[in-house]
């Protein structure tokens, strides 16, 4: 299926999201969408399947003018979308999920709908359990399911936001497969991202936004130099600027750690003896002391325990057995508010269920946030608000629900939301669907922290990101946590293989 959108425009208030947006896509290839975060790209995906009605411009399909007015309605036309965080029922088993948003012609029956779940997951090359709960799979495997519910549904265009943030290698490179074999077979896929290296590797054609316009429309992928663009990704002039384009590729260096010195450095954490079991994973006697002012990334494949080592040291998770200290008092058992108040703050993955209110603006966060008792101040949390818009390039204004932005924009509300002074750190995936410029900008932040003595531990499936931002690092594997290893001693190659069960033991 062909689509074709024709000065396309989507205004949030004073924010012009899409301002006169002309595109064409074939149909059997793979397109790349570029941008920074805020660029406009979440917002024309959602107007293409129906989660956002367009104020002025014309979609057509295959040549014809079509409204698409709801997710129902674009499904209907053939247009299914995958977001960051895929749309399920999380007390639902995968193949309830995969019968329950289906056509009843198509699938009459949870027998029937078993087998086309099998018989796609065979297809794609997914593995699929159809009786496992929902919430315990992972984001790759929720995506995976969506995806098939998705063509199950009869789509012939397949749009995917930032797919790849926050799944494992492993994961990406069946998807990359899967993608390619739907093209091949005439779909039409819109794959989102800001990552250039897997736009040239997947995508027959790029175009980039900036600003909600295009910059660029139907250029060759994979001639296509990476200072070229990200030259139209951020606007900046490749005869004068080329270094700094270029130094958006490169790492940060890191500030310096206040543990240089000869002073022992100071237990934030201290684990002794604890396990941790949550559903049928079980972390057994875990010693750890996790100090101030360092930086400590926990890798493995998804579910093997990350989740579980962020939850307890926030409070949201309580050891099944041993003891647990924050700041030198024994916390084992005590609600989260104790660890809050202690200066501990968790920034979720999955930011619209755990992190944020969609419906809610920055504004109505910070008046939450700020207030005491029965007293709200609505005008200085606005102030507040038009600081932290302009101090973290959100592209939003103060009374913007959050529901409403790029998952980019939304991680850096979160980020946002951070009190000044936090005596310690928890993030998972700290830079999902963040653009290569607003993870160095968020990661100098936190590195800033870090100096003035907060201890950060974060966990991500990127490998580049654990190496470069990392103190030590703990890997988990089959139930089991290494013991910190300073970052100077692994390399990728060996910390991959540790991930994956090579000597972790040694």
């Amino acid at each position: 299926m062909e689509i074709t959108v024709h000065n396309l425009t989507k205004t949030f208030g004073s924010l012009r999201a899409n301002d006169g947006i002309s595109l064409s896509f074939a149909a059997g290839q793979i397109h790349g969408v570029l941008g920074e975060n805020g660029a406009g790209k979440s917002t024309l995906m959602k107007v293409l399947s129906g989660f956002l009605r367009r104020d002025g411009g014309e979609t057509r399909l295959n040549g014809t003018p079509t409204a698409l007015g709801s997710p129902d309605a674009a499904l209907q036309s053939g247009i299914g979308m995958v977001h960051q965080d895929p749309l399920d029922v999380p007390a639902f088993t995968a193949l309830e999920n995969f019968y329950c948003a289906s056509p009843r012609r198509a699938l009459p029956n949870l027998a029937a709908a078993r087998r086309a779940l099998l018989n796609s997951a065979k297809h794609l090359g997914f593995p699929v359990a159809p009786d496992t709960p929902i919430a315990s799979l992972t984001v790759g495997q929720r995506q995976q399911l969506e995806i098939m519910r998705l063509l199950a549904c009869g789509a012939q265009v397949l749009i995917l936001d930032e797919p790849t943030t926050g799944i494992t290698a492993a994961q990406a490179a069946a998807l990359f497969a899967a993608l390619r074999q739907l093209a091949s077979e005439g779909k039409t896929v819109l794959f989102v991202s800001h990552k250039l290296d897997e736009v040239a590797a997947l995508c027959h054609t790029v175009s980039v936004l900036r600003a909600g316009r295009v910059m660029g429309a139907g250029q060759m992928a994979m001639p296509q130099p990476q200072e070229r663009l990200l030259e139209l990704m951020f606007g900046q002039n490749m005869g004068d600027t080329r270094s700094e384009i270029s130094d958006l590729q490169q790492p940060i260096s890191n500030l310096q750690s206040p543990n240089s010195n000869l002073q022992p450095p100071t237990p934030v954490w201290r684990l002794d003896n604890v396990t941790l079991r949550e559903g049928i994973l079980t972390l057994a006697n875990l010693n750890l002391r996790l100090v101030a002012g360092r930086v400590v990334g926990l890798a493995g494949l998804e579910g093997s325990g990350q989740q579980l080592l962020l939850r307890l040291l926030s409070g949201r998770l309580r050891p099944a057995a041993g003891r647990l200290w924050l700041n030198g008092n024994d916390v084992t058992g005590a609600h989260a508010e104790v660890f809050r108040r202690a200066g501990v703050q968790f920034l979720p993955a999955d930011r619209m269920a755990e992190g944020l209110v969609g419906s809610l603006s920055l504004t109505d966060h910070l008046v939450l946030q700020n207030g005491r008792g029965l007293l709200l101040d609505r005008q200085a949390a606005t102030t507040q608000a038009r600081a932290a818009i302009a101090d973290y390039n959100i592209k939003a204004t103060p009374d913007t629900p959050l529901l409403a932005l790029s998952g980019g924009n939304q991680q850096r509300a979160m980020l946002a939301l951070l009190p000044e002074r936090c005596t310690g750190l928890l993030l998972e995936q700290p830079t999902r669907g963040l653009d290569v410029a607003s993870a160095r900008s968020i990661w100098e932040r936190l590195l800033a922290r870090r100096a003035s003595g907060t201890a950060l531990v974060f966990a991500t499936a990127d490998l580049d990101e654990i190496l470069e931002y990392s103190d030590e690092v703990l890997v988990f594997f089959g139930g089991r946590v290494s013991p910190p290893l300073p970052r100077d001693s692994l390399s990728q190659t060996r910390l991959a293989e540790l991930i994956g069960g090579v000597g972790f033991g040694e």
